[in-house]
């Protein structure tokens, strides 16, 4: 169990849970990120017919279901799954994958550092989450180094060494575009002009914030692809590129036209 969970869902959450036992009235799950039992009823498994339960659940299944009821003093969590959308079961699911994810490099470090969870959490994880949020903090790490963590109190040391385990193990997502320049140099020399202006053009944006990549389509037409973090960044760069690209040609005698690709 999460050490950062409230006691008692909310209605209305999303939870991840494990059904445990099933019955002719439905089923009887626990709740992986609270630690509590619930129960399914079979009036809220399937808007359609139930002819048998067990082809809608079954024992060991991993569920996302909406929280209708908590009554904290008889112990009782009722549950639905025919009212979680299929957009809501994807964004819940890769939500808790991220933060399972987060708290298992916490964990990994409290070992190398001889902690528990506990006090790993409460040292550094709880400013993180507070900040952040757990995995968000983490994916910032990497991107941007230690001083992520250790301007918002992480000491130091642990703040080099969560933001090495971040680089390590996260993965940050990327967009990509992409756009169509179309370049003509009849001078004796117009293939080295061309060659030169991706050269000058890959060099002038070379940094960690974008990835280029060129290739040809079909001579005149060369491809600029970008990858990027966002599509603000991504846009920018391809931008920049094609028209330094463009400048260089049109300096030497050439010609260009840049055109974004869908």
């Amino acid at each position: 169990m999460s050490s950062r969970k409230s006691e008692w869902p909310e209605v209305g959450d999303l939870v991840i849970a494990t059904i445990e036992k099933v019955m002719d009235y439905g089923a009887y799950v626990k709740l992986d990120e609270y630690d509590k039992e619930g129960l399914l009823h079979i009036s809220e498994i399937s808007s359609s017919w139930i002819r048998n339960i067990r082809n809608f659940v079954r024992e060991g299944q991993k569920v996302v279901l909406k929280v209708l009821r908590v009554d904290v003093e008889k112990g009782h969590i009722d549950l639905s799954l025919r009212r979680v959308t299929k957009r809501e079961k994807r964004e819940k699911i890769m939500l808790w994958k991220k933060e399972r994810k987060a708290e298992a490099l916490l964990r990994n470090l409290a070992e190398k550092k001889g902690l528990s969870f506990e006090e790993i959490y409460e040292k550094a994880g709880a400013l993180i989450e507070k900040k952040y949020g757990l995995y968000e903090g983490f994916e910032k790490a990497a991107k941007e180094g230690a001083e992520v963590f250790t301007r918002i109190g992480v000491p130091k040391e642990l703040a080099v060494a969560l933001a090495k385990i971040a680089k390590e193990r996260i993965r940050i997502p990327m967009v990509k575009v992409k756009g169509i320049v179309e370049l003509r140099c009849a001078k004796p020399n117009g293939v080295k002009v061309i060659k030169n202006a991706f050269l000058n053009a890959r060099k002038s944006k070379k940094s960690e914030e974008a990835k280029i990549r060129f290739y040809v389509v079909a001579a005149p037409k060369y491809c600029v692809e970008v990858l990027a973090e966002n599509y603000k960044i991504a846009e920018n760069v391809l931008q920049s590129v094609a028209q330094n690209i463009i400048s260089d040609v049109e300096k030497a005698g050439g010609e260009g036209v840049f055109r974004r690709s869908k």
